[in-house]
């Protein structure tokens, strides 16, 4: 072997070493969680008590801060521009993937740079009106909106939020013309509809069931596969009449691009950890939420599926960015 290559194997070892280190050591100090979105809504709540148990894990503080704007373009360019050595973490959801299509001119790419870390948790969403909306079930409201073209309209959290492609989803399968009404964050689209300034709304189940089990507003129909076991006696939107309609929200944690591999796996080993605790099942369970446990390498393909996924209904739908 040669020198040279023998001092390059070296060095690789040695890196390697250091790297490794590194990872034993993670965290040394506090760790931000960049939320893209703002407080109150789903990712903001369950990136509270995941920052909140990798604190009490890792015995150091895991920071939440909230940077919401731009339909979470904002926050997550700031996590992209960030050192990628584990202290900066961004907390996303299936926006980001949708984005990916819906606005191609990012000032960055989700896969090009981020790494995957690990999914946090899934719901369905429920789609609700204001009580005074004269459709009491779902195929009443479509006839509604049938019968009035784009008089109808529909609130959401931004261009690419699962609460617009829901909407988006819904009015190709469908055929229904409602007009998107897009907010800066989701209290201010939830304040919309419980003010009657607008119609409609899709939103997780997480946050909006008890205002449902309040009669602040009406709920027509849940967007899973099954029905909700928070609110059972609400139909799903496929049964209720639009055949084979799906929609949820998910929630994942991802790094800069270049943050070492073991870090990486140290933070998706704690959140499975995390994610398998009965007393977090149940307490999800109650919210309508389900933990997901991934590796890094299937949250990857996970995430790549989803994007193509989301092109293809931005493509169908013909959603765009208002």
């Amino acid at each position: 072997m040669s020198l040279a290559l023998k001092l390059g194997v070296a060095l690789a070892c040695l890196a390697g070493a250091v790297t490794q280190s590194a990872a034993q050591d993670y965290p040394s100090r506090s760790v931000k969680i960049l939320v893209p979105f703002a407080a109150g809504g789903p990712a903001d709540v369950f990136a509270r008590v995941i920052g909140q148990q990798l604190t009490e894990q890792l015995k150091q503080s895991f920071v939440i801060e909230n940077r919401p704007g731009a339909g979470s373009i904002t926050g997550t360019d700031a996590a992209a521009k960030s050192t990628p050595d584990g202290y900066t973490l961004l907390l996303m959801s299936n926006t980001h993937t949708t984005n990916e299509s819906l606005i191609p001119n990012k000032p960055f790419a989700l896969m090009r740079d981020f790494v995957a870390v690990a999914p946090i948790n899934y719901s369905d969403l429920v789609m609700v009106v204001h009580p005074s909306v004269e459709a009491k079930d779902l195929k009443e409201f479509i006839a509604l909106a049938k019968g009035k073209p784009g008089a109808l309209n529909y609130a959401s959290s931004g261009p690419g939020t699962p609460y617009h492609m829901a909407g988006e989803l819904f009015k190709a399968m469908s055929g229904t013309n409602i007009v998107h009404v897009p907010h800066k964050e989701s209290s201010g689209a939830r304040n919309s509809i419980l003010g009657n300034h607008v119609h409609m709304m899709f939103d997780a189940i997480t946050v909006m069931a008890p205002l449902v089990q309040g009669g602040q507003v009406r709920a027509l129909a849940t967007t899973g596969l099954a029905r909700s076991t928070v609110l059972p006696n609400v139909p799903t939107v496929a049964e209720a009449g639009v055949p084979d309609y799906e929609a949820t929200i998910w929630l994942g944690l991802m790094a800069p691009k270049g943050t070492p591999q073991p870090i990486v796996d140290k933070l998706n080993a704690e959140m499975a950890k995390i994610i398998g605790r009965a007393d977090i099942k149940e307490a999800w369970a109650k919210q309508g939420a389900v933990g997901m446990v991934m590796d890094p390498v299937a949250f990857d393909k996970y995430l790549r599926s989803d994007i193509d996924k989301w092109a293809n209904v931005v493509k169908v739908s013909g959603a765009k960015v208002d």
